[in-house]
Formats: C-alpha cells, sequence, structure tokens
C-alpha cells in the first residue's frame, strides 16, 4: 500500500497548487517532500527512531530547511494547517441568531468532516500515531490550548457583550476536550466506526449539558 496521503499524490497537488505564484508552489512541493519522507521513515522504522536529520536526507533537503518549514517532528506529522482559523470563519458564517453552542457545534462538525473525508487515510495515520507518541498527544493539546484562544474570540465577538467571556472559554474547552477523548476511544477500538457520527454523538451530549447563558444584570 502507497504511504502517500492525498496532499502528496499527483491527482491532488494541482488542486493544491491552484492560484500559488511559483514561489509558493515550490514552498508547497517542500513541505511535501518533507512530510513524504517522514511518513516514509516513521513507517519503516518508527517515530522515535526517525530524526529530522534522517528526514533531511530523505528529502533532499538540509536540516535547517526542515526546520524554517516545522519547528519539530511533531509539527511535521501534526498537519499545520491552522484549523483553528478555518472554524472561526465557519463560525462567524453561521446566522447571528443561533446561539453561541448551536453555532460552534455546527462550525466544528463541518471543520471535522471536511477534515477527515477529504485526508481519511491520512487523518487515520496520525491519530494512531497521536494515540501511541506522548509527544504527539502533548504537540496536540498545545494546539488546543490555542484553538480554544481562537474560537473563544470568535464566538466574544458573534456574541458581543451580553455573553460572558468565561463560560463560552468552558465551553469551547469542553467541546475540543470531548472531541479529543472521541478520537482516542476510535483508536481503542482499532478505529472502527464513522469517526464523524461519533463526533456528532458527543456534540449532542454537550450541547445538551451545555448551554452558556446571559449574565443576569442589575435593574439600574
Amino acid at each position: 500500500m502507497s504511504s502517500a496521503t492525498p496532499e502528496e499524490t499527483p491527482a491532488a497537488a494541482p488542486a493544491a497548487e491552484a492560484g500559488l505564484g511559483l514561489r509558493e508552489r515550490k514552498k508547497l512541493r517542500t513541505r511535501q517532500a518533507i512530510r513524504a519522507a517522514a511518513r516514509r521513515l516513521i513507517d519503516a522504522r518508527g517515530y522515535d527512531a526517525t530524526t529530522i536529520e534522517q528526514i533531511a536526507a530523505a528529502a533532499e533537503v538540509s536540516p535547517s530547511t526542515v526546520f524554517r518549514y516545522f519547528r519539530n517532528k511533531e509539527q511535521i506529522v501534526l498537519r499545520d494547517e491552522d484549523y483553528a482559523f478555518t472554524g472561526a470563519e465557519l463560525l462567524r458564517a453561521r446566522p447571528a441568531d443561533e446561539p453561541p453552542l448551536v453555532a460552534l457545534r455546527a462550525a466544528v462538525s463541518a471543520m471535522v468532516r471536511a477534515s477527515y473525508e477529504e485526508f481519511n487515510a491520512e487523518y487515520r495515520w496520525r491519530m494512531e500515531l497521536v494515540r501511541q507518541v506522548p509527544a504527539l498527544r502533548a504537540q496536540m493539546h498545545e494546539g488546543q490550548d490555542k484553538a480554544v484562544e481562537v474560537l473563544t474570540a470568535a464566538l466574544t465577538e458573534r456574541a458581543g457583550h451580553g455573553k460572558d467571556r468565561l463560560e463560552l472559554r468552558v465551553v469551547v474547552g469542553a467541546l475540543l476536550g470531548g472531541l479529543h477523548q472521541v478520537v482516542l476511544e476510535w483508536g481503542d477500538h482499532d478505529q472502527k466506526g464513522d469517526l464523524p457520527e461519533m463526533f456528532d454523538r458527543a456534540l449532542t451530549v454537550l450541547e445538551e449539558g451545555l448551554t452558556p447563558h446571559t449574565p443576569h444584570t442589575t435593574p439600574g
């Protein structure tokens, strides 16, 4: 079975490069080459035994080039597209009269489903590594902290000052934490089952029990 991810296949390359200038296309191809090399080595040697130097040699670039594109080895595996900002844009596009949790659920659900369906095989590979490798789990938690900040800011901006920022932050954190637990459960059962449907079930649980309210105000 080929280890190439969808973003590295010939069919996917033109779509990924559409609208990019020559410089941006070269950068994208370098990133793809580094990722493809990393996956080949990790599949063959294991995550811990694979070094940045080995990845650089396999991708025919220097270690300094690898570090120019990726902060560390964990970031090579955990695709660097900033899903938090994508989720924030989807959130801002939701109807203005939707309750915060309803809008957040719709935005995150759309983002997760699109990611999973577009990069199914790669997503499964990454999530299995996350389940196995503590360093990857730590990196993912760091990314979740950033996502909480970005999505809370988008919710606060969308809701205005009538909603308590702390409550919104708690809701966002609970939602992302719940999704992380779904991924772990999915991995514990050999990645069987419809992951987007499992996400939706988790979001339903959270929506039924976590509804932020407008703080009471004292009449003037």
